[in-house]
């Protein structure tokens, strides 16, 4: 067997585990999350490939009254957030380390990004497989 095969394949199903997980933390968050109101206290400058972007950074206070600060997982273009901005956020009482920002683009858009690039790896592995 081709070793870029196995290794697409590999990452596809990597990737969809990282989504079926990733799902699982969403469910939860609609079932039982705590939902509250944060603001976009910093937009965080980060350098890549492409260049620089900014990353907002999340503070809302828990049940607990702590102070819980976090950057959304998915970022790129149209996933910014002016700072000041009031966002609705939803986290898990017991994990407040689960905070989400309650957009659909916050939300599902880590998981639709997951199970789509786990299905195209998935393809190029099988593709591969079955070409050579």
């Amino acid at each position: 067997m081709n070793f870029g095969a196995v290794l697409c394949t590999v990452v596809g199903l990597g990737l969809l585990g990282f989504a079926v997980r990733e799902s699982a933390v969403v469910g939860r968050l609609r079932r039982h999350g705590v939902r509250t109101w944060g603001v976009v206290v910093d937009n965080v400058r980060t350098n890549d490939r492409e260049g620089p972007k900014w990353i907002p950074v999340i503070a809302f206070t828990d049940r607990s009254g702590h102070r819980v600060e976090f950057s959304p997982r998915l970022q790129g273009s149209g996933m910014g957030l002016a700072t000041g901005r009031e966002v609705e956020v939803v986290y898990l009482a017991a994990n407040p380390g689960t905070a989400r920002v309650r957009m659909w683009r916050h939300v599902v858009g880590p998981l639709v990004f997951l199970i789509f690039g786990g299905a195209v790896f998935l393809g190029v592995g099988v593709f591969i497989a079955l070409t050579s």
